[in-house]
């Protein structure tokens, strides 16, 4: 690392920032129900262009020295571009971090009790997850760590990126090409095998309709008596295999293998 590179190293996150249309519904969701200190706020009155809007730009503590920002703009009218598909809309959230299962149930549990409940909480491989869609629309998620991440995990990730580098500039996405797909209910008994499933490196998961889909590149291995499900669960968990196949299901574990191409 050259001595330029090591005089430009980024310390974290000083603020993210985002519109609001209802900034008391917005400031009753971040300093009332999830409890963040407003720690700043900048009146703007004839800022900028004749024609910009007054606005306040207000901060709530989120901890660490970090903080979430918004812009509330005076006269500015609701707005939300419909060409952006919901896909996209969605993938743009903000993820909080706590420390433990403790302080994250009871983060489910003050919004629970509030006018913004939690819609989903989910295991994902190294974390825990609940979300919530903020009062503007925005999609919020706070997480708490399941395990350490390892020297592992960051090679793993940089062999993907790299694999990424090469393919993405195809003119087809090629990612569907080398996945395997195990599909679950999203019935609450059929959540451990999910849970279970998707531990593994080199998984992805999400929902689709009324599935929770596991993705991976390598064998899905889930074991019966870790996931804790009866006969009669245990074996109708599986609602779709693509790309791959079921090498073995009985009473100690299900298996899925990939697809195999070579000739």
């Amino acid at each position: 690392m050259s001595t330029s590179e090591r005089a430009h190293v980024v310390r974290g996150v000083d603020h993210a920032a985002f519109p609001t249309f209802d900034p008391r519904a917005t400031i009753r969701f971040y300093r009332d129900v999830l409890g963040f200190p407003v720690v700043h706020a900048t009146c703007a009155l004839g800022w900028g262009p004749g024609d910009h809007p007054d606005f306040i730009h207000f901060f709530f503590d989120i901890g660490n020295g970090d903080r979430l920002a918004f812009f509330y703009y005076f006269g500015v009218q609701p707005y939300r571009d419909t060409e952006i598909p919901e896909l996209i809309h969605r993938a743009r959230h903000l993820a909080i971090h706590v420390d433990s299962e403790e302080h994250l149930q009871e983060y489910r549990r003050r919004l629970d009790a509030s006018d913004w409940p939690c819609e989903l909480q989910v295991r994902h491989e190294t974390v825990e997850s609940i979300y919530v869609t903020d009062p503007n629309g925005h999609l919020m998620e706070i997480t708490r760590p399941l395990r350490a991440i390892t020297v592992e995990d960051d090679i793993d990730a940089n062999v993907s990126v790299d694999a990424l580098m090469d393919v993405a500039g195809e003119d087809e996405p090629p990612l569907e090409k080398f996945l395997t797909t195990l599909s679950i209910f999203t019935l609450e008994f059929f959540r451990p095998l999910a849970e279970l499933g998707s531990r593994g490196t080199d998984m992805l998961v999400c929902r689709r309709g009324p599935y929770i889909q596991i993705e991976s590149v390598v064998e899905i291995r889930i074991e019966r008596d870790a996931s804790g499900c009866r006969n009669a669960v245990w074996y109708s968990s599986v609602a779709a295999v693509e790309d791959g196949r079921v090498s073995r299901w009985n009473k100690v574990e299900l298996v899925v293998e990939p697809r195999d191409d070579t000739p």
